[in-house]
């Protein structure tokens, strides 16, 4: 999609990334996404999240500070050639907590995409907050539309049910494609190589079916990657973990594209 203001281009494609709940890994996949096709793609991250901004954590960014530039601010250009712009670079402190009502949310989205110098973009990743709140809202209203709309979610049933609210909300959006992928499908044992369903069997692919959208597909429960996200290396980097990160990324990009 072209979002134009003034003549400045800001991607080609839009990409949200949304959750209907916390805790199902949204963040993960929109990093590891990002990064991905960051090696063949001109991508852009913006982490939307901003009362818990973890992107530049998860790509070992969290203590750089972005540049300004004739009045706009510089994305920072983080390891993988990913460019990206977050709440989190502007705190003061790691621990400090935002506490601001809605119309300065909404403010301070339109700053983070618009008064910014993203360049020319194949893609922008949009990482939301979890639910269908203010600033899931605000982005969708300043970006006028998207692309497309990525729903985390992880086979248990709670996690289903708050999914098929997402779902319902990147609907009255204007989304113009819905695709569900099943984060923490399965764990496999790392003494006997049985898979362990933690969270159930096939939650994701059977809600994409009801709510009548794509299934794009699932990923597993690996423990590597917490640790990997801990040290800010997305799990993608990752040779025991890569290949379906990058299945996933291409599946997207080519969705996206259809």
């Amino acid at each position: 999609m072209n979002m134009e203001k003034e003549g400045e281009a800001f991607a080609d494609k839009t990409l949200l990334v949304l959750s209907g709940k916390g805790g199902v890994g949204k963040s993960t996949v929109a990093v590891n996404l990002a990064v991905a096709l960051a090696e063949k793609l001109r991508v852009g991250l913006l982490d939307a999240d901003l009362h818990g901004p973890n992107v530049p954590k998860l790509l070992g960014v969290e203590h750089v500070r972005p540049g300004v530039k004739e009045g706009k601010l510089q994305p920072v250009v983080a390891p993988y050639n990913v460019r990206v712009v977050s709440m989190g670079f502007l705190l003061p402190r790691r621990d400090s907590a935002l506490i601001w009502r809605g119309p300065l949310k909404m403010k301070a989205l339109r700053q983070l995409l618009e008064e910014v110098e993203w360049g020319r973009l194949d893609l922008l990743v949009v990482d939301l907050p979890p639910g269908t709140g203010d600033e899931p809202l605000s982005v969708a209203q300043i970006l006028r539309g998207t692309d497309g709309a990525l729903i985390v979610t992880t086979p248990q049933e709670l996690a289903r049910l708050d999914a098929s609210k997402a779902i319902s909300f990147a609907r009255k959006v204007g989304a113009k494609r819905i695709g569900v992928v099943e984060n923490m499908s399965s764990l496999v044992c790392p003494h006997c190589g049985r898979e362990i369903d933690l969270f159930g069997k096939g939650g994701g692919e059977a809600l994409a079916r009801e709510m009548g959208v794509e299934f794009l597909g699932n990923l597993p429960l690996v423990p590597a990657v917490v640790g990997a996200s801990d040290r800010g290396v997305p799990a993608v980097t990752l040779e025991e973990v890569k290949a379906p990160f990058v299945e996933l990324a291409l599946r997207v990009w080519e969705w996206l594209n259809r």
